[in-house]
């Protein structure tokens, strides 16, 4: 039986047939493009969440080393010098020193120095906390109390000895050099400032004071002193600005490129010869 040409599909062209492979193709890189970008979209979802709780858990660890690190400074004020306040007090200078040093050490102070500072500046924290950790001053202030006014009872005698000793002493100190430098109104201005700064030494010193504290203050004179020993050592000997200057200058590959430019200027003159 003949084949009826109205029901026969017609068959395609070449162009046609390219075409249609050309879109089945399109179709297929699009697939799998929008496939690729699906699965883009899901592993980077998923590396955001994994940054996220990497940086939730680096966050607690943080927080964690700096509350023991705060806390930590807060419990040995407490336990060693009997107040949270001397672990605020202490523990802020301390790290400040610790600022200090490194910004020393930057500026290439040598480790020697910093560390000669430190030591000088720990014994003198020593000696005044033994000093005043063992209530030595008070003692010998009430020693001098029951050898000279034995004959008083009042419970202040060795405060107000030492207060009015110093005060004394200080006044007479500053109207002396006040007049020397400024005359009549210098020695005046001398004996009031040095009178007070007698009397205050004189409240410390005859103050009975308890062991506790006497230790603190020895570290707080240590902290104090450790950066001003350490800053009158680099503004006597200087920091070599050069040095620094010279470390971060490439050297070796300025000297390079300039052998370079003159060998290649050795090679090609600028003028030729005639």
């Amino acid at each position: 039986m003949a084949d009826d040409p109205v029901n026969t599909p017609e068959a395609l062209g070449i162009r046609a047939q390219l075409g249609a492979t050309f879109a089945a193709g399109k179709r297929l890189v699009t697939a799998h493009i929008d496939l690729a970008k699906a699965e883009a979209a899901d592993i980077a979802g998923n590396v955001a969440r994994m940054v996220g709780l990497f940086a939730v858990a680096f966050v607690m660890i943080l927080l964690v080393g700096m509350l023991f690190l705060v806390g930590g400074l807060l419990f040995l004020g407490e336990w060693l010098f009997g107040s949270i306040g001397w672990g605020v007090l202490l523990g802020t200078l301390l790290l400040l020193d610790i600022a200090l040093s490194a910004v020393l050490a930057a500026l290439d102070v040598s480790g020697k120095r910093i560390g000669a500072s430190l030591g000088i500046a720990a014994i003198l924290g020593i000696i005044v906390g033994v000093v005043f950790g063992f209530d030595l001053f008070h003692r010998g202030w009430d020693a001098v109390g029951a050898a000279v006014l034995p004959q008083v009872t009042d419970p202040n005698r060795t405060l107000n000895l030492a207060v009015a000793s110093l005060a004394v002493i200080g006044a007479v100190i500053g109207l002396i050099l006040g007049w020397r430098a400024g005359g009549a109104k210098g020695g005046i201005a001398g004996l009031i400032g040095l009178a007070i700064v007698g009397a205050v030494i004189g409240w410390v010193t005859g103050s009975q004071m308890p062991g506790g504290v006497g230790a603190a203050l020895g570290v707080l004179v240590a902290l104090i002193a450790w950066p001003l020993l350490a800053g009158r050592d680099v503004m006597r000997t200087g920091i070599d600005g050069e040095a620094i200057k010279k470390k971060f200058m490439p050297d070796a590959t300025i000297e390079l490129t300039k052998e370079t430019i003159e060998w290649v200027r050795a090679r090609t003159p600028l003028v030729p010869k005639s």
